[in-house]
């Protein structure tokens, strides 16, 4: 279990939340409806979301590492 609170577990939390809206971005109608706003708050969902869809590669190998390193070394 990681802790919300330390340097790890906000990767963690930033890598889920890339990855979520990467996710919805390829849904349509989740896209249409949580992914409209550029701006504001909500707009952090849709930057990640552009963040997953253009980085998807190097986001999948830093999910693959932090697997590895919570299983096995933390």
């Amino acid at each position: 279990m990681t802790n919300a609170y330390s340097f790890d577990g906000l990767l963690v939390f930033g890598l889920l939340v890339i990855c979520t809206c990467a996710y919805m971005r390829r849904v349509p109608r989740l896209k249409q409806w949580f992914l409209s706003e550029k701006k504001g708050f909500m707009g952090v969902f849709y930057k990640a979301s552009i963040i997953g869809t253009r980085l998807h590669l190097p986001v999948a190998i830093c999910c693959a590492i932090m697997a590895v390193y919570i299983l096995f070394l933390k």
